[in-house]
Order: C-alpha cells, then sequence, then structure tokens
C-alpha cells in the first residue's frame, strides 16, 4: 500500500515527490531532496490507509 505525496523542499523550495508506505501507521526517517540532495527529515502520519499529517523539516546542524 503506496501513496505518492507531493510536497516543496524545506530547503530549495522545489516541488518533489515520495512514495509513502500507508501500511506504517506513523514512521520518521531521512531523503534527501531530489533536486538540490539536501537531507529532509519526513514524518508521515495515516490512520485508515489515509494521510492524516505530513511534516518535511530541514536537518541543521
Amino acid at each position: 500500500m503506496e501513496l505518492e505525496h507531493f510536497f516543496q523542499c524545506p530547503y530549495c523550495w522545489s516541488e518533489i515527490s515520495m512514495i509513502l508506505d500507508k501500511s506504517v501507521h506513523q514512521q520518521t526517517y531521512i531523503e534527501d531532496c531530489e533536486v538540490c540532495c539536501n537531507p529532509i527529515q519526513i514524518t508521515p502520519t495515516f490512520e485508515e490507509n489515509e494521510l492524516v499529517s505530513f511534516s518535511s523539516q530541514s536537518i541543521e546542524q
């Protein structure tokens, strides 16, 4: 069960998409932006196979 989700990169503001796994109710992981290659912390939350919350944050040191 997958879902394609579009959002803006918190670094370069390009619209990018990611495939999210709807079978995991809540998860947090790091993905690189496909445009600028900076790391983004992704946190999707699903309820009954529907996306109810999505967060994408920059990873700054």
